[in-house]
This record gives structure tokens, sequence and C-alpha cells, in this order.
């Protein structure tokens, strides 16, 4: 595939910007100091919850003379500006460093920051789904990440929460209850009625599912254009959100704020829009007293494809063949399978989604609902989307709260439009 005029100027511009902050080296953290004698160190960089903690030490403890830090960032929004600070002063970054696919467009443009890791591990189209590892390719050919997890998508809702409400509880019962998305709607009034609180936590979860759920080009076109304001799945992405503001069945919670993230224990909402690596968030928020009280229903509007990485060596790697061994290991079939078991990532690997322990696996912590056979069987027919170098920025920072505001009353529908308009172009400029 060649590079378009386009994406030759996104890659100097991004290579400028990314110089432009090399004054900050002195705030990088150290990750090459010395190790014993004889001794390699390798640091994995991720955000959110990959569920390595069990298999770097399974890795160690294969690999004598291999010591593994995991080095774990909450927030993806946190997480960005690090890994910016660490290629443009070439110190600091992970050797293993995982990419969501909201970034791995923006970093894919400096292919010079990332190691070719076929030379390391070979050709492994065959393994995955194969516009997953496409994706994480450059447009000369070099494999820049291999691939994790992909979206999928469900409900989450606490079971209790809706038996309290007057609602059958049971996944089946529950699926049953909200087919599209004016039926959750209908729901969600009625659970208002009757307790006071918001079904959902947020418009803008509902946002990012229903943009998976329509698929196409989101905020980007194929050349990587801001089309914002006229792609089709961002307006009726827009408008859902709205609707399900209007009729007030959410929560008004941000999400990852403080309250969103209490809201989980407190039962301050009773569902949430869960990729599959939502799971292990949804678990971590709500805490060992509210297990069994979380199950797993089918989203109203149809599956999509939210989220989903890749793990890549950067350059500056003192080991970029120990790491790029490393990260095959942490993405081959047994390893994907046992990371869905601990966190919930859905696997990319086709043996992996094929393993008979994956689809039989059921989840103790949301109530042994079997979530191999409710993400797996439709894992094979997800789609990409179109995710342009800026997209998190231009969600996160543009469409997010300008919904944010709406939902909270602070702008009129068409205010909060033009605001998300007016700051989708700043920033998603490259």
């Amino acid at each position: 595939m060649g590079v378009t005029p386009r994406r030759r100027t996104f890659a100097v511009a991004a290579l400028a910007a990314i110089t432009a902050i090399g004054g900050l080296a002195a705030c990088t953290k150290k990750n090459d100091e010395p190790s014993t004698p004889g001794e390699i160190k390798l640091v994995v960089d991720t955000f959110g919850e990959f569920g390595y903690d069990d298999l770097v030490k399974q890795y160690e403890a294969s690999h004598p003379g291999i010591k593994i830090e995991l080095r774990k960032t909450a927030q993806l929004g946190d997480y960005r500006p690090k890994l910016v600070r660490y290629l443009a002063t070439n110190k600091g970054a992970g050797d293993v460093t995982a990419l969501e696919e909201g970034i791995i467009t923006e970093f894919k443009a400096n292919a010079a920051n990332w190691v070719d890791l076929s030379q390391y591990v070979g050709d492994k189209s065959a393994d995955y789904l194969p516009w997953k590892y496409e994706i994480g390719k450059t447009s000369d050919g070099k494999l820049l990440g291999l691939p994790t997890d992909v979206g999928g998508l469900a409900m989450c809702y606490r079971k209790d929460l809706l038996e309290a409400a007057g609602f059958k509880s049971d996944r089946e019962a529950v699926s049953a209850l909200w087919p599209t998305w004016d039926d959750f709607i209908k729901v969600g009034q009625e659970y208002r009625t009757k307790t006071g609180k918001g079904l959902l936590d947020t418009v803008t979860t509902a946002f990012s599912a229903s943009l998976s759920q329509v698929g196409g080009d989101l905020f980007y076109d194929k050349d990587f254009n801001v089309v914002a304001d006229t792609s089709p799945a961002v307006k009726t992405s827009w408008d859902l959100a709205l609707k399900l503001a209007d009729a007030k069945v959410t929560a008004k919670t941000n999400t990852w704020s403080a309250e969103w993230q209490a809201g989980f224990q407190q039962g301050t909402f009773a569902a949430t829009l869960c990729p599959s690596w939502m799971l292990g968030i949804i678990e971590q928020n709500s805490g060992a007293a509210n297990k069994g009280k979380w199950d797993v229903a089918s989203v109203p509007g149809g599956g999509g494809n939210w989220g989903g990485s890749w793990l890549s060596v950067p350059t500056q790697s003192k080991h970029p063949k120990e790491a790029a061994e490393l990260a095959a290991f942490l993405t081959n079939a047994d390893s994907q399978v046992a990371a869905f078991k601990a966190k919930g990532p859905l696997p990319s690997n086709l043996k992996a989604l094929g393993n008979a322990d994956f689809q039989a696996y059921q989840n103790p912590y949301f109530n042994n609902a079997p979530v191999g056979k409710i993400f797996g069987e439709g894992a094979k027919t997800l789609k990409p989307v179109t995710i342009g170098p800026k997209h998190s920025s231009v969600k996160e920072r543009a469409f997010e709260p300008a919904l944010q505001a709406y939902e909270a009353g602070r702008l009129s529908a068409q205010a909060a439009w033009d605001q998300a308009i007016k700051d989708a172009k700043v920033q998603g400029a490259f």
C-alpha cells in the first residue's frame, strides 16, 4: 500500500510535534537502570487492564535471566501524552508498548520509532483476524504491532438493582427487554419512574457504542480528512445520545471520573455499555462486595467493534529481540485465553477464539455469565472502522465534553453540536 500525500504530510507534522516537546526530557522516567549482571529487564507499558499479571510471572519462570516490570496507566488519556514524551526524548518508553486503536494510526505515522517485529517473530498473519493484523502494519509493510484484543459489545447490568425495581433479571429476559435503542429508552424511563435514578451511566458510552455499531467512516475518511460534521455514523450516534439525555435515562456521570468509578459500587446506575475489555474495569471499580451482582446481556441495536489494541516495541529499547519475543508470547493463543479469563480482553488470535476453554468460560464475577459464548460468537464477524490519527482526541476532547454539557443542561442541542464540530477541527488537525 502506498503512502498518500496526506499521510506524508501527517508524518512530517507528527514528527515536528514530537520534536517540539523535546525539552521535557528531564520529566521522563528512566527504565534503563542497571539490572543484575547478566539479567535483562523488560518494561511492559499498558493502560486499563490487559490481564498480564500472571502471564509475566509465567514468562519470567520459563525464561531465567529475564525480569519484567508491568507498568500500568489507568486511563488512555494519561497514557498517550507520556508515550509522546518518551518518543520525543528517545528515553523512558517501555520495551513492550501497548497501542490502542484510537492512537495507533497517529503513532504509525513515524515508523522509525518502532521495531519491525517480523524480523524477530516472523510472519504471524495466519494467526489473527486478518483486518486486525493488517492495521498493525505500516504503509510500507513493516509489522509495527502484534494484535491483542478486539472490542465486541454487550450491556453489563446490575441484576440486583433491576430486581429491586421490579424487572426480571436473568440475562435472557433482560436481553429481550431492549432489542432496540428505543426499547432501551422505554425501560430506562420505567426504571427512572420506579427508582428516581438513571439506568445508564452516561450518554457518552452509548455514543461510543453506536459509532461502532454504525461503522464505516467515523471522524475521518479513508484519506484522513476530518469529516465529523458530515459522517452518518457520527450524526446517528449524536442523535441517539441526545435522545437518551432527553428521556432522562442516564445518571449523568462523566466516564472515568471519580463519580463514575464510585457509581459502580454505589448503584448510581444499573447498566453500562461493555465491550469485552470493560469487564475487568467494571470488576475493579465495583469491588469484591458486588461480585455476582453484575451480569451481561445483549446490547440494543446489534453488535459492534469498540476498542482493541496491539503490542509494539520502540526502537529505543535496548533489548528489541527479547521484547519482541515477549510481545509474541503475550499475544499468542494460550496467553490471549488466559488474559480474557483474567480481565476480559476479547482475543483476536484465531486459535484462541476457537479454543474450547475460551468458548466455555463463565465469568464468576458476572454471575457466571457465559462470556466466552456471548463475546466469542460474533468476534470473527467484527468489521474494522476508519480510525483516524487523532480519533481519541476528537472523541474525548470534542464530542464527549459537548455531549456532557448537553446532558447536564449547560448547552442547547445546537450549541453543543456547534461546539463539538468546532473542537473536532482543532483536536483532529494534523
